[in-house]
C-alpha cells in the first residue's frame, strides 16, 4: 500500500534553493488591498517541499530528527488506513480517520515533554502514537471490547473523549492543578473547528485566561465540522478568538510538520514560563469522511479535496528529504516494509481480540457499586438466560 497521495505526487516540485526568507504567503503580517489584515499563517516547509524561514518560529532539526518525523507520519497514515479497512470489513463499529492531518498531530505531539499531559478528542491517533500508546489499544474501543484500553497516567495521554469539546475543560482544570502544585509541565488540549463553537470550549478559554493556566489549546481546523464549513461557524479566523479572552492565538500551516512542531513547542514553553494559555489553530484539511458513517461527497466538491491533496504533508517532507540528501532509497524501502508489518500486526490483533463478558458493561459504573446498577445487571442476566443457547438472536 502506498503511503502517499497519488494526486499530490503529480504536483510540480520546485528545485531551486533550500531556504528562503518568509515571503508574503508565510509572513505574520499581511494586508489586503483594502488594508484589512488577512489571516496569519506560520509556514516553514512549502507544499513543494521548499524550506523557508520564519522570524519568530524557525527551527533547526538534524537529518535523523527529520527522518523520525517522516516515519511517524507514514506509520500513522498506514495504521489509519488499516483501521478504516477493518471498519469496512465489519471488524470495527466506527472509525474517525485522521487522513491529511498527520503533520498537525505528529508535529505538535513531538513538541511535548514526557511530563506534559495530553487531552485528546477521538481522532488524535498520531498524538497517541508519539506518546507511546499501542495502536491496537485505540481500536479496542472502536470494536466495543473495552472502554479505552490504556492507562492515561502511563503515557500522560488521557482517554479519547467523544463528547465534543468537554476535554478542554478537563485540560484547563488539570493545568490549574499542576500550577498550584508548582510543577513546570504543561497541558495540551486537542479539538476541532466544530468544537470551537461549543460552550465548554469557551468556558475553558475563560478559566484558563483568568487563572493563567499552563495550557495550549490546539485546534485542528480541518475546514468541516461534519457537513458544516468553517465559514458557517465564525466570522473571524479561529485563532483570533483568543484575543477576546485575553491570550494570544496563532495560525500555523497544519500540513507543515516543521511549523507545527515549532509553534507548539513555543506555546508549551510559554505555558511553562507561567505566561498562560495559547490558542494554536492548525489550518489543515480532513481528506476523508468525518467518520466511516459519513459521506463527504454529499456536501463538498471533489475540486476542494484535489486542491488539498497538492498540500499533502507526507509528500512535502519526502520531497525535502530527497532534495537535501537526508534520506536515501533504502530508508524509504525499509519504512515501507515497516508500515506493511504494522498493518499486518494491527489486523491480526483486532481479529483476535476477545469479546468481553456480557455483563461487563455494568462494571465500574460507580466506584463502590450501586443498587440500581445491580438490579439492571440481574435483569439483563435473566434476559440473556431466557434464550436456549444463552445468546440473543
Amino acid at each position: 500500500m502506498t503511503v502517499e497521495s497519488t494526486a499530490a505526487r503529480k504536483t510540480t516540485r520546485r528545485s531551486s534553493g533550500t531556504k528562503r526568507t518568509a515571503s508574503a504567503s508565510t509572513s505574520t503580517t499581511r494586508k489586503t488591498s483594502a488594508g484589512a489584515a488577512e489571516p496569519e499563517l506560520v509556514q516553514l516547509l512549502t507544499p513543494e517541499g521548499e524550506r523557508v524561514q520564519h522570524p519568530d518560529y524557525d527551527i533547526d532539526l538534524s537529518a535523523e530528527e527529520l527522518r523520525g518525523l517522516y516515519r511517524d507520519m507514514v506509520l500513522t497514515r498506514r495504521f489509519d488506513a488499516e483501521a478504516t479497512s477493518l471498519q469496512r470489513q465489519g471488524e470495527l463499529g466506527l472509525w474517525a480517520s485522521l487522513l491529511g492531518q498527520e503533520a498537525a498531530q505528529i508535529g505538535s505531539g513531538r513538541a511535548l515533554r514526557d511530563d506534559d499531559y495530553v487531552f485528546p478528542t477521538y481522532r488524535e491517533h498520531g498524538v497517541a502514537w508519539v506518546r507511546g500508546v499501542d495502536p491496537t489499544n485505540l481500536l479496542g474501543m472502536f470494536r466495543g471490547v473495552n472502554h479505552g484500553g490504556w492507562d492515561p497516567n502511563s503515557n500522560n495521554f488521557h482517554l479519547y473523549t467523544i463528547v465534543i469539546g468537554s476535554q478542554t475543560l478537563h485540560a484547563t482544570g488539570y493545568a490549574m492543578g499542576i500550577a498550584k502544585d508548582g510543577a513546570d509541565s504543561a497541558v495540551i488540549a486537542y479539538f476541532g473547528d466544530g468544537a470551537s463553537s461549543q460552550g465548554d470550549v469557551n468556558e475553558a478559554f475563560t478559566f484558563s485566561a483568568v487563572y493563567n493556566a499552563p495550557v495550549v489549546f490546539f485546534c485542528q481546523n480541518n475546514q468541516w465540522a461534519i457537513s458544516e464549513p468553517t465559514e458557517k461557524q465564525t466570522r473571524v479566523p479561529l485563532y483570533q478568538r483568543a484575543r477576546g479572552f485575553g491570550f494570544p492565538g496563532v495560525r500555523v500551516d497544519g500540513n507543515d510538520v516543521l511549523a507545527c512542531l515549532a509553534v507548539t513547542r513555543s506555546a508549551l514553553e510559554r505555558a511553562r514560563r507561567g505566561e498562560g494559555p495559547t490558542l494554536v489553530e492548525a489550518f489543515t484539511y480532513r481528506m476523508g469522511a468525518h467518520t466511516t458513517s459519513d459521506d463527504p461527497t454529499k456536501y463538498r466538491r471533489d475540486e476542494e479535496r484535489e486542491a488539498w491533496e497538492a498540500k499533502d504533508p507526507i509528500l512535502r517532507l519526502k520531497t525535502y528529504l530527497e532534495r537535501e540528501g537526508h534520506a536515501d532509497a533504502a530508508f524509504f524501502e525499509e519504512l515501507e516494509a515497516e508500515s506493511e508489518a504494522l498493518g499486518k500486526r494491527v489486523r491480526e490483533a483486532v481479529r483476535s481480540m476477545p469479546d468481553p463478558e456480557d455483563t461487563a458493561i455494568f462494571e465500574h459504573v460507580y466506584a463502590d457499586g450501586h443498587t440500581l446498577v445491580d438490579e439492571e445487571r440481574a435483569q439483563f442476566a435473566a434476559y440473556q438466560a431466557s434464550f436456549a443457547d444463552g445468546e440473543v438472536k
